[in-house]
């Protein structure tokens, strides 16, 4: 059996990263004072997420987005659409509202296939 692979992060209790096999599934929140601060943030670390772990966000299966405000759907949108670039390579993908940790506008968890 594949052993289950981990890249601890900061937080106790929990990795920021985890592979088993082929899959890859990481998380990722930043500071800022905007939705798009933390966005645009949070994308940035995934992708060191992915690339740490062999991957890239062209090879996303799924994502799921949680907002402490799904008003702010939009503006994350826009900061998403152009992290993945391609439409080719848009994953299945859900939004939704939910109360984060103090300060945290947005959360972001994916996962992805290695080559």
């Amino acid at each position: 059996m594949a052993n289950i692979e981990r890249w601890r992060g900061d937080a106790r209790g929990r990795s920021r990263t985890s592979a088993w096999r082929d899959l890859v599934f990481t998380v990722a929140t930043a500071p800022g004072a905007t939705v798009v601060e933390q966005t645009r943030a949070s994308l940035a670390q995934i992708s060191a997420n992915l690339a740490e772990a062999g991957t890239d966000n062209s090879r996303l299966l799924s994502a799921t987005v949680y907002l402490t405000d799904i008003a702010n759907k939009a503006e994350m949108d826009v900061e998403w659409c152009d992290w993945i670039r391609d439409a080719a390579n848009w994953p299945q993908r859900a939004c939704v509202q939910a109360a984060l940790a103090p300060g945290t506008l947005v959360e972001i968890t994916v996962v992805a296939v290695r080559p």
